[in-house]
């Protein structure tokens, strides 16, 4: 397959999953009844897609092959979707590197390879779900390929989608849930017109729609009430920048906290997915491997059974932090704390029991972008009791401080939220911290202890001296104006620092507010933020 023809697969597969997403979404039961599948190879195959637009029209195929890989990779959703992008990427490996045009011995190898490589990111893998309608459209496409004259890649493909889908039948004997409720396996099903875009690409033979069978031949209608949820309580998922020898290790830990386990990707990036009851330790986990972002959390069993109410009514900011003269000053301005340890989340179920607790019209600062997921999973849950939510996405402690400073609870609920997040979006953040190992940054090479100073999580100085890199920082944040400064002062921090920068200010910003705080925070000497 050319560039082209790559480019054309994936378009029409993701105007086709567009159509279908409905019909793949209603099968859904296993491993949990969430109703999402259609719509997680839909947006995965989105982000494909995206990711080749950005090539230009010039980009070799190898280059087209890479980008459809690493954007699903990037953009993957849900079990399916993670396990999707395996297949794209292992398609990739097969076919990307090849100067002619592939012919069908080709294409089965590399379809093999990738139901390989899919089944390999999945750590308990089950029989009757998308692995085993990849293994069989692999199968089955390779006697196609070797008994055909020319280059043999339509019949290759058209057998693949026809194991595909002879195999997607077969998937309501081989799970009970699928049985249970007389359906085919809604990964299977979505797969199957991944492999039916492709066919009809391949031969230039379209289809007017693509068929998602509810179920096999001879099987009974589904059941009206879909299955009881049961099992971990949320979906998490995040990249993670980690080195290839730390996933082993993470893999163990999330397999002992959950179920579902996917890690898909390498050469330093990595997709993670599991279900767990405790959200908060996977992405503990994955802070421990690497550097997790993108994190997302969903709450799996919305909707299911008794659902936790608000005790009583009432107006209240909920902010996280994990430092003690932090949590003072949130306390101080009229915030609620949940805290956490140096370096982690705190537990889901904790921060939606302390926003149930806090009454019916509740906005939540996390104040630290891993938090931010969690918070959202955490409102959604409380949403479930009848609480009015808003998270405001402040992504450091100064941005909380200024949601704060404007809040007012005599405004109506949603015009309060809208003026916090104003003043959030409006403040700068940066901070100083310690180099505890070599690394490669944005302005060079670092060395265990330098002091660096970065701004909205970049690295933009390095230096010896504390105070001087901070100096450095602050003039950095003012260089493009600023009327407040608020300087948070950690356990750390030399003792004049804050003393030295406020002088620094009169001198060379004397138009410039300054408010000083001791936060307490163990990691950060110093915390800034410019509004």
């Amino acid at each position: 397959m050319q560039g082209e023809a790559v480019r054309r697969w994936c378009r029409l597969t993701a105007e086709a999953l567009g159509r279908t997403r409905t019909e793949i979404d209603a099968l859904n039961v296993f491993p949990v009844p969430d109703g999402d599948t259609g719509t997680n190879l839909h947006l995965t195959v989105l982000a494909a897609a995206d990711a080749l637009d950005e090539l230009p029209d010039t980009a070799s195929t190898a280059q087209v092959w890479r980008a459809l890989a690493q954007g699903a990779l990037l953009g993957a959703r849900g079990n399916s979707g993670v396990i999707l992008s395996q297949v794209f990427r292992g398609l990739a490996d097969g076919l990307g590197g090849l100067e002619a045009p592939p012919d069908g011995t080709a294409f089965a190898r590399a379809l093999d390879h990738a139901s390989g490589l899919a089944r390999d990111a999945v750590e308990h893998p089950v029989e009757g779900t998308i692995l085993s309608v990849l293994a069989e459209a692999a199968s089955a496409c390779a006697p196609a390929a070797a008994h055909t004259s020319g280059t043999g890649l339509a019949d290759a493909t058209r057998a693949a989608a026809g194991g595909a889908r002879r195999a997607l039948g077969r998937t309501t004997g081989q799970l009970d849930v699928l049985a249970r409720s007389g359906v085919v396996d809604a990964g299977g099903a979505g797969l199957c017109v991944v492999l039916d875009v492709l066919a009809a690409v391949i031969t230039e033979e379209y289809p007017e729609r693509y068929e998602v069978p509810a179920r096999a031949a001879g099987t009974p209608a589904p059941v009206a009430e879909r299955p009881e949820q049961h099992g971990p309580g949320y979906e998490v998922m995040y990249l993670l920048d980690a080195p290839d020898g730390a996933v082993h290790a993470l893999r163990e830990k999330l397999d002992g906290l959950g179920d579902s386990l996917v890690v898909v990707g390498g050469d330093g990036l990595w997709n993670v997915h599991v279900h767990v009851d405790d959200a908060g330790a996977a992405i503990e986990a994955g802070m421990a491997a690497g550097r997790p972002h993108r994190v997302r959390v969903t709450y799996l069993h919305a909707g299911a059974g008794e659902q936790p109410q608000a005790p009583h009514t009432g107006r209240a900011v909920i902010a996280v932090t994990a430092a003690e003269g932090l949590a003072a000053l949130f306390e101080e301005c009229g915030a609620r704390v949940v805290r956490r340890e140096p370096g982690t989340a705190p537990p889901l179920a904790v921060l939606a029991e302390a926003i149930l607790a806090a009454g019916d019209e509740v906005t939540v600062l996390p104040n630290e972008p891993e938090v931010l997921s969690l918070a959202e999973a955490a409102a959604e849950r409380a949403r479930d009791g009848g609480v009015h939510i808003a998270v405001v996405p402040t992504k450091a402690s100064v941005q909380g401080i200024a949601a704060l400073a404007v809040h007012d609870p005599l405004r109506r609920f949603g015009e309060d939220v809208i003026e916090m997040t104003r003043a959030a979006g409006a403040t700068r953040f940066g901070h100083l911290e310690v180099a505890e190992q070599e690394a490669v940054t944005s302005v060079g090479l670092c060395q265990p202890g330098d002091v660096l100073g970065l701004i909205e999580g970049d690295v933009v100085t390095i230096g010896a001296d504390v105070t001087e890199v901070a100096r450095n920082l602050l003039d950095r944040m003012l260089s493009g104006g600023g009327e407040l400064v608020t300087l948070i002062a950690g356990t750390h921090a030399p003792p004049a620092l804050a003393e030295t920068l406020e002088g620094h200010l009169r001198g060379d910003h004397p138009d410039v507010e300054v408010g000083v705080y001791d936060g307490g925070q163990e990691r950060y000497p110093l915390l800034i933020g410019v509004e």
